[in-house]
């Protein structure tokens, strides 16, 4: 039996930051179709019911309300449990991966106790996704991070 699960209830936008810079959080499916040259076409469609083994990208987009540049901006998500973390998204800034909320960097750097041994994290370890924009954004100014990740 195949199950599917409505994407809405999986929305884990990114937390509310306080001071004038807006985060919005969209889940996008990734849906494939012939393309006539027979390649495969990979396009982004506001993502509704989802079945295991579909790939969905998480977007969030931040813009600066104020009226002076935001230094210092971080931008974190949680991965939902349902969901296993894949890659960043094409075009986006590469994240810094936790796999416990409080260690953050590359995948090749972080553990994983598992049984009583430690081991190498691996992608589907990773629980926390989080972006540090480098440069202030200006006023008005916006950008957006995005990660891939699949229904378990």
């Amino acid at each position: 039996m195949r199950m599917s699960l409505l994407l809405v209830g999986l929305v884990a936008a990114a937390p509310a930051i306080a001071g004038p810079v807006e985060i919005q959080s969209t889940v996008l499916a990734e849906k494939r179709a012939a393309a006539a040259d027979g390649t495969t076409r990979v396009s982004l469609v506001p993502a509704g019911r989802v079945t295991p083994g579909d790939r969905v990208v998480y977007q969030i987009e931040y813009r600066n309300n104020g009226k002076q540049a935001a230094g210092g901006l971080v931008i974190a998500n949680p991965v939902p449990a349902a969901m296993q973390y894949v890659s960043p998204a094409e075009g986006s800034l590469a994240p810094e991966l936790s796999v416990d909320g409080t260690t953050f960097g590359p995948l090749s750097t972080l553990k994983v106790r598992d049984r009583g041994a430690v081991r190498p994290a691996v992608a589907a370890d990773v629980r926390v996704v989080r972006w540090r924009i480098a440069q202030p954004v200006a006023p008005g100014a916006r950008g957006s991070v995005a990660f891939r990740a699949v229904l378990k």
